[in-house]
């Protein structure tokens, strides 16, 4: 997951919204972490469950990482204003966690992952990957340079 993290992090730039989802333990935070070490932020990429998010600032010249966990928000774009998404998003990555029914009214242009994995089952580690690009932005990205 790591590793998909960083790879991906090679296609994001400014103004790039990434939704993750996927049962507890999937994996989510741990691509984020992948995303931050791709992206060079500050900061260790933990998850935000409890702060709702966090800001990873760039130590380069790229873009800063928000990193939102939206598990605890039961409302829709509303309750998330108080985030302030709508004025990071130009000039960050935003990546939010648990986003389904939420931020998709931020922009029309994101990239919607869905992490699949055997719950109840800890011999197998093996995660399977939906990643959809959504809107202009992605129409011609090519997401195979993810395939491990």
């Amino acid at each position: 997951m790591r590793e998909l993290g960083r790879r991906l992090a090679k296609l994001l730039r400014a103004g790039d919204l990434v939704m993750l989802s996927g049962e507890l333990g999937a994996g989510k935070t741990t691509l984020t972490r992948g995303l931050g070490e791709g992206l060079g932020v500050r900061g260790a990429v933990t998850s935000p469950t409890f702060v709702i998010a966090r800001v990873h600032p760039s130590l380069g010249d790229g873009p800063p990482l928000v990193h939102v966990d939206a598990y605890r928000l039961s409302g829709g774009l509303d309750e998330m204003e108080d985030l302030d998404l709508d004025v990071s998003l130009p000039e960050s990555v935003v990546v939010v966690e648990w986003g389904e029914g939420k931020v998709e009214e931020l922009t029309e242009d994101r990239l919607q992952v869905v992490i699949h994995r055997a719950v109840g089952d800890t011999t197998d580690e093996v995660r399977h990957m939906t990643i959809t690009g959504l809107g202009e932005r992605w129409a011609s990205a090519d997401l195979t340079v993810l395939i491990a």
